[in-house]
């Protein structure tokens, strides 16, 4: 019998074959778990309860499974790897995910679909824009173009400088947002609106801050006087809008422009009546021939300049919680290699009074599962108590210093228990195979 059983293992695959198409389906099924969505984990959860309850050898799974749960307290240092390296795992994946969406809802929710922001054809953002003066007064009689109470048109040319502040939190200089608007910015920016203080008045070296730039730097409370460039400016107010204009220093389009000695402005910021008025004043900027001009939503365009940062964020956070995924695989794995030689005589006797290979591999399997939802759960309380609506700046290509909150929302909770429950089905799976194959008359032997 020796013989062909020799011949047959010469005839299978070699063994580090078999070890990598292992790993490579672990990979796979690990990737589409985390990537299932919520019906699917339920459906999957019914039918494992379903099994569970209504067969024989669920009922012995869930007998050996309340049996090595019993004994958790003898061995609670050791599973307490499990729980912190996955806690670990999920708290560093959903800070980084929250990051990231924060940022990207910040931009996302600045700008609307009614207000249309002007650059020059070809530019992606205001820091290579440049508008010429002779252009203002043609944009302000297009169609399109919403007016006030006095039919003045709603629209305000912008001009936008870097300037450096110095931070609260570590004192060091980091680059700000300092944008000169029109008389009629006010109506144009709706959601922007004075807290604290009042609006600067034009011609004057007067300043309003947004609050998120109040908060992240230093010298920007109201009645503080800073110095700018070659000018000394006053704070007489600071504006709250919810978005990321909340990370700038407002002040008069004409003061800003004679200061940094500039004879033209970079954006152009228009209120339209609706999605048709919109359509109609882009039409008409792409017909006029003389102005070379490019037209976007304030909402369509921050969505763009969000795209990159945050897609980056997102990338880095999954990559960063991969790698200690592997890591915490292998806590898991280690941990319930010992848990399994610690029971042995405790698993062979409930095999020879009955309990097959599955219900051994499955209560295993239950219970890495059950201490990987632990430290699933104390990941994602930690990053939620530490990080949701934390305020932090961050230094992006074209907007300096963006002031934004981490969201640490139920859809990153989910998803930071579903890499925690796969870290732990991936981490019980082979120990609970060696368990099912652990020879039940050596096993009884061992002390």
């Amino acid at each position: 019998m020796a013989a062909p059983a020799s011949a047959s293992r010469r005839r299978g695959l070699p063994g580090w074959l078999r070890t990598a198409l292992s790993v490579l389906l672990l990979a796979a099924g690990l990737a589409v778990w985390v990537a299932l969505p919520w019906p699917g984990v339920l459906l999957l959860a019914l039918l494992l309860a379903a099994w569970l309850w209504s067969t024989r050898g669920g009922r012995l799974a869930l007998a050996a499974t309340r049996i090595g749960l019993g004994s958790l307290p003898q061995r609670w240092g050791a599973s307490s790897v499990i729980v912190v390296g996955i806690a670990g795992v999920v708290g560093v994946l959903v800070a980084m995910l929250a990051m990231g969406r924060g940022f990207e809802a910040t931009l996302a929710s600045t700008g609307d679909d009614r207000t249309a922001i002007v650059l020059r054809g070809g530019s992606q953002a205001e820091t290579n824009s440049v508008i010429t003066r002779e252009q203002v007064p043609l944009l302000a009689t297009l169609p399109g173009v919403a007016r006030d109470a006095q039919g003045r048109p709603l629209l305000s040319a912008e001009l936008s400088q870097v300037v450096n502040l110095v931070s609260k939190s570590e004192g060091l200089d980091v680059n700000a947002q300092f944008r000169g608007v029109g008389p009629l910015a006010w109506a144009v920016h709706e959601k922007v609106r004075i807290v604290q203080g009042r609006r600067f008045r034009p011609g004057l070296n007067e300043i309003v801050v947004g609050l998120g730039a109040q908060n992240q730097f230093r010298g920007l409370e109201v009645g503080d006087t800073l110095q700018l460039g070659k000018q000394r400016w006053t704070v007489v107010g600071a504006f709250a809008s919810g978005d990321a204009h909340e990370s700038e220093l407002w002040t008069d389009a004409e003061t800003l422009a004679a200061a940094a000695a500039h004879s033209i402005f970079q954006s152009i910021s228009v209120r339209t009546a609706g999605p048709a008025d919109y359509a109609r004043f882009k039409a008409a900027v792409e017909a006029d021939l003389r102005l070379k001009l490019d037209v976007a939503t304030t909402r369509e365009y921050y969505r763009r300049q969000a795209g990159g940062l945050s897609t980056l964020i997102d990338v880095l956070g999954k990559v960063i919680g991969t790698i200690m995924a592997v890591g915490a695989v292998f806590g898991a794995l280690n941990t319930m290699y010992a848990a399994v030689a610690t029971r042995a005589r405790e698993i062979a006797t409930m095999r020879a009074i009955g309990f097959r290979g599955l219900p051994v591999v499955v209560a295993i399997m239950l219970e890495t599962m059950l201490l990987a939802l632990a430290g699933g759960a104390l990941g994602g309380l930690v990053a939620w108590l530490i990080f949701n609506n934390y305020s932090v700046s961050t230094l992006g290509s074209n907007f300096s210093q963006v002031v934004f909150q981490f969201r640490v929302s139920p859809e990153l909770l989910w998803n930071g228990l579903k890499w925690a429950l796969g870290i732990g089905l991936v981490g019980g799976l082979f120990p609970a195979l060696r368990a099912a194959q652990l020879p039940v008359t050596a096993a009884l032997r061992e002390t």
